[in-house]
């Protein structure tokens, strides 16, 4: 057992949402800390997207490993199910990151990190609609394989 499953495993979080949520700030924090590589390269906005994909990537792998059951699909169909809730999600992300950096923290005169927070911000806001979506749709267990017509 890995010191990553311990700590998933442990009593501390044993519901299905609270999983999710340490796995998707761990996700988080591969996002960010890759949009703050990339940015060095590229603007904010693209920067955002690129590192999108470090983090649903991550996010992906940690919950079919550690929260979801399985779905019964096949992996790239799975995983498609898993970027389409995600797309979803980079849109109000984007749209948060990009609001709080460009037009709200300098509207209140704020200046500290402003990047950084507004992209916490950002990718922190869809985890609720995120957990959902995924629970539903991306690993709810397919119909043609679980004895039911389909």
């Amino acid at each position: 057992m890995t010191v990553l499953q311990m700590a998933i495993g442990n009593a501390l979080f044993t519901s299905r949402f609270s999983k999710f949520v340490l796995t998707s700030g761990i996700a988080a924090i591969v996002n960010i800390a890759s949009r703050w590589v990339i940015n060095h390269y590229t603007s904010f906005e693209l920067a955002i997207v690129l590192s999108f994909c470090f983090g649903v990537s991550t996010a992906y792998f940690l919950g079919r490993q550690f929260v979801f059951e399985r779905s019964r699909r096949n992996m790239i169909e799975e995983f498609a199910r898993f970027i389409t809730v995600n797309l979803l999600a980079l849109v109000f992300a984007f749209a948060i990151s990009v609001g709080f950096a460009k037009r709200i923290f300098p509207l209140i005169g704020f200046n500290w990190h402003v990047e950084d927070l507004s992209h916490l911000i950002g990718v922190a806001a869809p985890a609720v609609t995120s957990y959902f979506g995924h629970r539903i749709y991306t690993f709810r267990p397919s119909s043609a394989t679980s004895g039911q017509a389909g």
